[in-house]
């Protein structure tokens, strides 16, 4: 049976058109970034399997793609008690990781506070499904070695003014802080070694409601005092009036007596992003909590009034380059979802307007008909040579839906014709 030619599941193909689009977003992104005096790096696509498997993923470790090693034997197969026994790489499942190894190795000769931009493809072993893809592009900022609320207020800020320039104004930050969620699940009675896996439960607050977080701690046989008080914190009566973001704001929406330090610190962020934004991006979500488990601190989340999902998202993880550099150094980032966002953004094809097509007879000189491609080129346009087809309206139809404006014939004799208007 011959194989299929489609993509393998869960990945893509991408057509001219599609990949222009990708690119002009990402150089928005690219440009916003850097405008805010952040550095773009590189690292590569595999890392160490003992690496990626080391616990700083969180549930995205079980999703890693592992590279089986060279030269394997029989022997070595059958000595394998787990999968990753034979396996001494991985394709890189996110960005952050990454980065955590590159700062440990490269930390000599960076800044004492390191701003990076990371934007490339990570792959996941996703379940292929509407949405979901094993291979996807990640667009991250990242601030290594500041250890006060300022690079939460400059990953916000930066990302806002990204969504503003791909013209995603409505976008608003929610955010919360890891330390808050801690706290108030000790005052409601869990026990700490269980708030990571009551965590997993609230982090579905969004689809299953206040009934089903709470019918599936049941479920879970968590204990059933501390179920009881969440339940009872849930359905407390609440009124609706509005409070500007602040320590007030806060305070009404967590169990009294929680963290003073971390909200004192989540409303200094908030205050000062929605001062430098001109208006309330940042809005307090008291449940928020960020699937993965390194972060340590605030931590945030990119919405959009028309979309039931995130379109990125981050935070602070000041614990994880010390498992690499045996020194802990302070760190925050956020990831922007650029292949929910890309669907959504509608720029003008800058580089397209100015583009053109030669016409050629297939007995034109290759010598003159490059010379005329070259000089329209030093002119700042885009060129395009064609051959000129028995029937050339199909091929007339192909260039203007591919962006191009003009075309010209260029004779067998070396003339180069009238421009004449595509579309």
């Amino acid at each position: 049976m011959a194989s299929s030619v489609n993509p393998p599941r869960g990945m893509r193909d991408f057509l001219p058109a599609e990949k222009s689009h990708r690119e002009r977003v990402l150089g928005v992104i690219r440009s916003t970034f850097t405008g805010r005096g952040f550095d773009e790096i590189e690292t590569p696509v595999m890392e160490d399997s003992d690496r990626l498997h080391a616990g700083l993923g969180g549930d995205n470790e079980k999703l890693a793609f592992g590279v089986l090693k060279r030269g394997l034997t029989r022997d070595d197969l059958s000595a394998a008690t787990e999968p990753l026994d034979l396996a001494d790489l991985g394709l890189r499942f996110d960005l952050t990781v990454p980065l955590a190894r590159f700062y440990a190795t490269h930390r000599a000769e960076l800044p004492t506070v390191f701003r990076s931009i990371q934007i490339a493809p990570v792959w996941r072993a996703e379940r292929p499904q509407k949405g979901r893809y094993r291979q996807f592009v990640q667009c991250d900022i990242d601030i290594i070695g500041e250890a006060g609320p300022m690079a939460e207020v400059e990953l916000i800020t930066a990302t806002t003014a990204t969504l503003d320039a791909l013209g995603l104004a409505e976008c608003s930050i929610r955010i919360n802080d890891r330390r808050l969620l801690t706290s108030a699940l000790e005052l409601l009675g869990f026990p700490r070694k269980e708030h990571e896996a009551v965590l997993i439960t609230i982090d579905k607050l969004d689809k299953l409601g206040h009934d089903g977080v709470i019918s599936e701690l049941r479920d879970r046989g968590f204990p059933a005092g501390p179920v009881d008080s969440l339940e009872a914190f849930f359905r407390r009566p609440t009124t609706m009036e509005y409070l500007p973001f602040g320590e007030t704001a806060i305070r009404k929406f967590l169990p009294e007596g929680v963290d003073d330090a971390a909200v004192a610190e989540l409303a200094s962020i908030g205050e000062t992003v929605n001062e430098i934004v001109g208006r309330p991006v940042v809005q307090f979500d008291a449940w928020l909590v960020r699937g993965m488990g390194y972060y340590t601190g605030a931590i945030f989340e990119v919405a959009h009034p028309a979309f039931g999902y995130s379109l990125g998202g981050g935070g602070r993880y000041d614990g994880m380059i010390g498992r690499f550099l045996g020194t802990d150094v302070p760190a925050a980032g956020f990831s922007l979802g650029f292949e929910r966002i890309v669907d959504l953004v509608e720029l003008d094809s800058d580089a397209d307007r100015d583009a053109v097509a030669i016409v050629y007879d297939g007995d034109a000189d290759a010598t003159a008909l490059l010379t005329a491609q070259g000089a329209l080129v030093a002119e700042g346009k885009r060129v395009r040579v064609e051959r000129r087809p028995k029937n050339i309206k199909p091929l007339l139809e192909q260039l203007a839906a591919s962006g191009f404006s003009s075309y010209a014939a260029f004779s067998a004799e070396g003339a180069l014709g009238e421009w004449k208007t595509l579309g």
